[in-house]
């Protein structure tokens, strides 16, 4: 759906205030195996040739800025200020990149998932290419039950379920024009507003090791994937 010299930008959205993870320090800042989390996520995106917008809370400007400043970051990269929603935050990404043309590839993907490996984005912008759209997705291991309104619950068919991670990467013009709509509660994710929009969305093989920095436990994780040589 759009020329092989299409470039690659990638929305990389870190508002998190670590109130959930308990710490002072917002997780995307903390250090993982000798770099903040961010910085890693970053450094994947950069080696798999993607023009890189992080999209930071504006209190968080300042801290950043020091800290690629201390840690000699040297990955070139866009700063825009965060909404008070994951869709703002995202659409102002996409504000944000000035020269963004129609055939452009954006993919947008947590701040806080710092393993996602350079294969599985370079997939993501290969099938986006080709389909218009690319969510990487991975079969539960759980069982999973549905909540209902009066308290019951039901369970759901596990080998019908994803779960959907990012990056979640689309054409531009499709991304772009998705997003030119008033924010709904519907919009959990990038592809829901696509969706919303009218368009089908391709689903691909994610990664178990693609894991989002949500709880204390999983900078342990990580750290163990990383050490061991499973993810870097």
């Amino acid at each position: 759906m759009s020329e092989n010299n299409s470039t690659r930008y990638a929305i990389i959205v870190a508002g998190g205030s670590g109130k959930r993870f308990g710490s002072e320090l917002p997780k995307q800042f903390l250090p993982l195996c000798g770099a903040p989390v961010l910085m890693r996520t970053i450094t994947k995106f950069e080696t798999a040739g993607a023009k890189v917008v992080v999209v930071l809370p504006q209190e968080h400007h300042e801290m950043w800025l020091a800290m690629c400043q201390e840690c000699n970051f040297p990955v070139s990269h866009l700063i825009a200020s965060g909404g008070v929603t994951r869709f703002e935050s995202v659409k102002n990404g996409i504000a944000a990149i000035e020269s963004l043309a129609d055939g452009d590839l954006v993919a947008v993907h947590d701040g806080v998932r710092p393993l996602v490996s350079v294969n599985l984005i370079n997939h993501c912008y290969d099938i986006a290419r080709q389909c218009g759209s690319a969510i990487p997705v991975i079969s539960p291991s759980d069982s999973i039950r549905q909540v209902l309104d009066d308290g019951s619950s039901q369970q759901l068919l596990r080998s019908s379920l994803r779960a959907v991670q990012t990056p979640q990467t689309f054409i531009a013009k499709l991304l772009k024009g998705a997003y030119d709509v008033e924010e709904s509660p519907l919009f959990t994710d990038d592809a829901s507003v696509v969706e919303n929009a009218g368009h089908h969305v391709t689903l691909v093989d994610g990664e178990n090791t693609n894991i989002k920095i949500t709880h204390p436990i999983d900078m342990v994780v990580a750290t163990q994937l990383i050490n061991d040589g499973t993810a870097s």
